[in-house]
């Protein structure tokens, strides 16, 4: 049995939820998903992932450091220095897969014309009539 199906395994025999374990820790579902279905490529990478493990142990009760230390076994990068080229990466492919990109130039669009706006009506109503 691999270690993300032991760690399901786990979870639902203490009847805990993902969605629980995820609004509990802070990590979003679709990681705590990949861990547990051994999609390693899905997940940050580095010393995030060894912190993903740690906190879904922590909710369960599990023994943390073994859990840990098996998935960096299972996984490569055994107590080493983190992959920063592979967790670089992820975000990248994850962003992309989001779109993110794109959504953060519209936000930035939006805000400078809210910004405008407000500078328009502050002219127009505050400092105009002041002026005249």
């Amino acid at each position: 049995m691999s270690l993300g199906a032991e760690l399901r395994e786990q979870r639902e025999r203490r009847g805990v939820g993902l969605a629980s374990i995820s609004e509990r820790t802070k990590v979003a579902e679709r990681y705590l998903r990949a861990l547990e279905d051994g999609e390693h490529e899905q997940l940050p990478g580095g010393i995030f992932n060894k912190g993903i493990v740690r906190s879904y142990c922590q909710q369960l009760d599990l023994d943390e450091e073994a859990w840990v230390q098996r998935f960096a076994v299972t996984f490569g990068n055994p107590g080493g220095e983190p992959d920063w080229t592979l967790f670089a990466e992820n975000v990248r492919h994850n962003r992309d897969r989001a779109g993110a990109s794109h959504g953060r130039w519209w936000g930035v669009l939006l805000m400078a014309l809210g910004l405008a706006t407000v500078a328009w009506v502050g002219w127009h109503y505050v400092v105009k009539p002041r002026l005249g």
